[in-house]
């Protein structure tokens, strides 16, 4: 995979963003996972979800992939059912 596999056509300008920061992070394998949640999610999310969503964006490439792959735990802040979505993700990306 190397990039978005869904249309943006369809979404509105945040939603769009959002697709786009979560398929060019800086670190492939965040790209892969994150771009993958995002296209599988980005618009059935609720605003609450978006909001918790780019705060969890905002945060360095290397803690992202460390919660991810459980080499680190996940701070309180980021442990939400968001991100046990964007973990059932995690291993179609990174195969």
């Amino acid at each position: 995979m190397t990039g978005t596999t869904r249309t943006s056509a369809d979404l509105d300008t945040r939603r769009r963003r959002i697709l786009y920061r979560s398929w060019h992070r800086g670190m492939r394998e965040v790209d892969l996972i994150l771009g993958s949640f995002a296209d599988g999610e980005i618009d059935k999310l609720t605003e609450e979800e978006l909001n918790i969503y780019e705060r969890l964006m905002s945060e360095d490439d290397g803690d992202i992939l460390k919660w991810v792959l459980g080499e680190k735990p996940v701070p309180a802040e980021h442990d939400t059912p968001v991100f046990a979505k964007i973990l059932s993700y995690r291993d179609s990306a990174l195969v």
